[in-house]
């Protein structure tokens, strides 16, 4: 059984706890937030506390919280030599203080603390300073069904960095999207069987063969007429972009 400690109360931190509560092979022995309220419901399933001072022994900690407070936690933590791990995309493995095992446990997803996560959909990517850390990494991204990927600080930042523009920005073009069509009153639902075709061909694909479009066709008039139909100055510099873009990467 592998024993973890949560530090953290947000939506990585919430379904971490999920999961782990879940599984048959770890246990949650703690979970730790300075906020005690934001934690308060779970409180009939797991320790919780407030005071890092109480914090119990375990197997592996993990800091499930902002980028900023990573350093600051784990200076605080009144233990050394035992393996802390953050879950940060973009913060460096040594990001954590010295005087502990450092490692990385990074979920790369989207969460939302109120919308259920199937880990058996969640790439773990797993570091650790100390070779000897990864079986423990593994064997806890395992005991959630998720398949866990050995990666680099360099690789784990270049995935974080990616997936801001497969998930962030997507998302802002959908919301572009639904402020094209709300303006004419058509209906974004439209829509949805093209967004998830879109997804879908990258299965199959790679991005570079699976575009299609005016820019691609550097069709003149269409593009023309679409940056008239934009009423948002907005709008019009997102739609030059892009096209640019994709002609630059083309070449045609």
């Amino acid at each position: 059984m592998i024993k973890t400690v949560i530090l953290g109360a947000g939506n990585v931190a919430t379904h971490l706890f999920k999961a782990f509560n879940a599984s048959e092979t770890v246990t949650v022995a703690q979970w730790y937030n300075r906020n005690l309220k934001s934690i308060s419901k779970y409180k009939n399933s797991v320790s919780i506390t407030d005071d890092l001072s109480e914090l119990v022994d375990a197997d592996v900690y993990i800091l499930a919280v902002s980028d900023d407070a990573i350093e600051a936690l784990s200076v605080a933590l009144p233990f050394e030599n035992r393996l802390v791990v953050h879950t940060s995309g973009s913060s460096s493995l040594y990001t954590a203080d010295k005087k502990h095992k450092r490692g990385v446990f990074y979920p790369l997803q989207t969460f939302s603390k109120d919308a259920p996560v199937d880990f058996k959909d969640v790439p773990l990517c797993i570091e650790a300073l100390k070779k000897e850390d990864l079986p423990l990494l593994k064997a806890l991204a395992t005991a959630i069904g998720s398949q866990s990927h050995k990666v680099n600080s360099d690789q784990r930042q270049a995935l974080h960095l990616a997936a801001v523009f497969v998930n962030n920005f997507t998302n802002q073009l959908y919301r572009v999207a639904h402020e094209i069509t709300e303006s004419q009153g058509a209906e974004f639902d439209i829509l949805k069987p093209l967004i998830k075709e879109t997804a879908t061909k990258i299965e199959s694909l790679s991005p570079y063969l699976a575009q299609t479009g005016p820019a691609l066709r550097r069709d003149k008039k269409t593009i023309k007429r679409h940056l008239k139909q934009l009423e948002s100055e907005h709008h019009k510099d997102i739609y030059n972009l892009l096209t640019k873009s994709i002609q630059k990467t083309h070449g045609r």
